[in-house]
């Protein structure tokens, strides 16, 4: 990345790290204080939260248009004061019905706040050179558990769930807002473009729908672990420790293949490090098969570098094949069956757990390899259209 492209990379990570923490990452957390609160099981909580990606995914391809229009500058500025509005719609939420909706609330500042918004603003200001700098955020981004979660750790002990959320509120407003919108550039007749825009035609053709059946079962896998990891090591022979300390390995892995992805991998295109990514989730959950949950540290790692790389891919590999026109728009198609996925891949995989138990880890691979077998379907060229 040039030193040009440093101060964009270095603020729309931070940017990305406070989006993801305060919204995404938040429910892991203040779904069963917040239960207990208003007289409802957890359960309530994390269907709103599905609810929110559900609206989120919905929302990616419009979202994405108005990008490819304006640029990110404005989009991703709402996008904070959104999620500070739902944060604060949470912290006053006496209700389950005010809970509800406050989620709703923040499942659109996540439509418009989250990666697939901010690889389409970085599409819009790179074009094809997009590649690092997609690369460049995720490397920042990638510590947002690490980062929002001791935070609301903390504030949860400390201050409460909702003067948490409040906390998060602010933070938006104070860090997040001013980053997005003094530090990505204005778009040059951008307005004129919006004015006599007309929907742009984005054929539905076998590589669009490949793409986004490949996004959607890996995100399936994606989902599903990051709710039911340490249960499904435990289900193996694993100690909760055990299963907790190899959970934790999970985000050095995602970040230390972020880094081969801005190094060696780079030279590469997508679809290579694509198909190496999906590779790895399934030869983790055979090591974890063979040696039993003293292997869970290994299957932690090669769970995370796949998912690490599959982050970026998201974004460079339609960029690479499609090009920078109607990227964002490209990326909201693409993206919403990703979305809709993992919205219901805890729910779905809780119940296969029981019906399964360790063995829900051939349904995990089955997806990864699926995915694999359709990436052998796309051409490396760049597509015309």
């Amino acid at each position: 990345m040039t030193q040009r492209q440093l101060p964009i990379i270095l603020a729309l990570g931070t940017t990305q790290t406070l989006a993801w923490a305060s919204s995404y990452y938040l429910p892991a957390l203040l779904a069963d204080p917040m239960g207990r609160e208003l007289g409802v099981s957890s359960n309530w909580i994390f269907g709103a939260f599905s609810a929110a990606l559900v609206i989120s995914a919905m929302l990616g391809p419009r979202i994405g248009r108005q990008i490819d229009l304006v640029g990110g500058r404005q989009v991703l500025s709402a996008s904070n004061v959104t999620i500070a509005a739902g944060l604060v719609l949470l912290g006053i939420s006496q209700s389950v019905m005010v809970m509800a909706i406050a989620w709703l609330v923040l499942g659109i500042g996540m439509a418009m706040g989250l990666y697939d918004a901010a690889f389409a603003a970085l599409g819009r200001i790179y074009g094809s050179e997009a590649r690092r700098p997609i690369t460049g955020i995720t490397l920042m981004a990638g510590f947002a558990s690490t980062v929002g979660w001791p935070l609301t750790a903390w504030g949860l002990s400390h201050i409460g769930w909702r003067e948490t959320c409040f906390a998060w509120a602010a933070a938006n407003i104070l860090i997040g807002l001013p980053l997005n919108f003094f530090m990505l550039p204005v778009i040059k007749g951008a307005k004129q473009a919006a004015v006599a825009a007309k929907k742009p035609h984005v054929p539905l053709d076998r590589t669009m729908l490949s793409l986004a059946f490949i996004f959607a079962a890996v995100w399936t896998v994606t989902g599903a672990m990051a709710a039911h990891f340490p249960r499904i090591l435990e289900t193996m022979g694993a100690t909760p420790a055990e299963a907790i300390a190899a959970g934790a390995l999970i985000g050095p892995a995602q970040v230390g293949a972020r880094m081969l992805e801005a190094g060696f991998l780079s030279r590469f295109h997508p679809l290579w490090s694509t198909r190496l990514a999906c590779l790895t989730h399934p030869l983790g959950a055979v090591i974890v098969a063979i040696f039993g949950g003293a292997a869970a540290s290994a299957f932690a790692l090669f769970h995370g570098s796949g998912n690490g790389i599959l982050t970026i891919a998201r974004g460079t590999l339609p960029l690479s094949i499609f090009g920078p026109k109607d990227f964002g728009y490209r990326l909201g198609i693409i993206g919403a069956p990703a979305r809709m996925a993992q919205a219901v891949a805890p729910l779905a995989f809780g119940l296969l757990i029981d019906l399964m138990g360790a063995k829900v880890l051939i349904v995990s691979s089955a997806l990864s390899l699926s995915a694999l077998a359709a990436l052998f379907l796309i051409r490396a060229g760049r597509r015309p259209d």
